[in-house]
């Protein structure tokens, strides 16, 4: 939770067009009627009306960015700069979805922080490197199962890690967070066929990197 109005200087990459959003444009809404809400009260001053929707959507943000950068410190880093770069572009919201204009900046925070650390592969979902991110064991669970599941998720991550970062943006924000390619065209700044088109390469490329291990993945949706 932010606890001061102090600014981040790395801004998100929103464009600072001026234009009022009002509760109105979401009457039958009341999620979004909640966060215009909220946006507008932080824009005229409130700074608990800014952590309110900081409370609302840091959880998102950091599952969203987790899976974009090496590891959680530095996720847990974007997020913070995306939400003070949020604060500092409160007047160039333009209307629309408030949870996809966080989504937006928080995901240029994370390709900041990708574009600083070439050194090494960036790993995009860094809880795969252990179990704790998968539902407690059922009483079918056995020696056989555990040993599939690890030697899926090993050949999941290895793939992962070789697509290029717009197919694994794109990926990431239709498959795992369910935005549809509307919303993360908005999100991303690109056009439709273009979100489209990188959602069918980047699949195409995890099939075909994931072919050796192609028995663990029986029954699954690549």
């Amino acid at each position: 939770m932010l606890d001061s109005p102090r600014l981040a200087t790395a801004a998100g990459r929103v464009v600072p067009v001026v234009e009022d959003a009002r509760p109105s444009e979401a009457a039958d809404d009341p999620v979004q009627r909640r966060d215009l809400i909220l946006l507008e009260q932080a824009r005229d001053g409130s700074l608990d009306a800014f952590n309110g929707l900081v409370e609302c959507y840091q959880d998102h943000l950091f599952g969203l960015v987790a899976r974009m950068v090496p590891d959680r410190d530095q996720a847990a880093d974007a997020v913070q700069e995306a939400f003070f770069s949020a604060y500092r572009n409160l007047r160039s919201f333009r209307g629309g979805s408030v949870r996809s204009w966080l989504s937006r900046i928080a995901i240029n925070a994370a390709m900041d922080t990708q574009r600083a650390r070439k050194r090494r592969p960036v790993q995009p979902y860094p809880e795969l490197e252990d179990d704790t991110w998968q539902p407690p064991a059922g009483e079918e669970a056995d020696p056989e199962r555990t040993a599939v599941n690890s030697e899926r998720t090993r050949a999941l991550k290895a793939a992962l890690s070789t697509i290029t970062a717009d197919q694994r943006t794109a990926i990431v924000l239709f498959d795992v967070e369910g935005y549809d390619y509307g919303e993360i065209a908005e999100i991303t700044g690109v056009s439709l066929g273009t979100v489209k088109s990188r959602i069918h390469r980047g699949r195409l490329a995890l099939r075909e990197r994931l072919e050796h291990a192609v028995e663990f993945f029986r029954g699954e949706a690549l």
